[in-house]
């Protein structure tokens, strides 16, 4: 993969097993859209002392040709499910981007208002 991906882990005990989780899935979007130019990946446990478990919050900054996709998914107490969740949204936008730039996307054409171009009186 030639993509830089940056994983930032806040909040969380470290492990390797959750990084390696994380890049596996970052490689699985790369195979499916090759086109990533940049990928950074931030998992954390906001402070929350009204609630009971831990939730987490995963953030997804998709750098694409000529823009960039960001998926934000809050509030799970399972960090994995958390994880799958936000990269199961990265991929519906990235294959609604790749659909867009194919062109199967059309754009409507902007509704035309007023009156039609006749003769006054008719």
């Amino acid at each position: 993969m030639q993509i830089p991906m940056q994983i930032t882990i806040r909040d969380i005990d470290h492990s390797e097993a959750l990084e390696t989780h994380i890049r596996d899935r970052v490689n699985k979007l790369d195979a499916f859209f090759g086109h990533i130019v940049s990928c950074r990946i931030v998992v954390e446990a906001p402070h929350k002392h009204h609630h009971q478990g831990k939730e987490f919050n995963v953030r997804i900054d998709i750098g694409v040709p000529g823009g960039e996709i960001v998926v934000n998914h809050d509030h799970h107490e399972d960090v994995y499910v958390a994880l799958r969740d936000a990269f199961d949204s990265a991929r519906r936008r990235l294959e609604d981007y790749a659909r867009k730039i194919r062109g199967d996307i059309k754009a409507h054409a902007p509704e035309r208002t007023g009156e039609r171009g006749g003769l006054a009186g008719e």
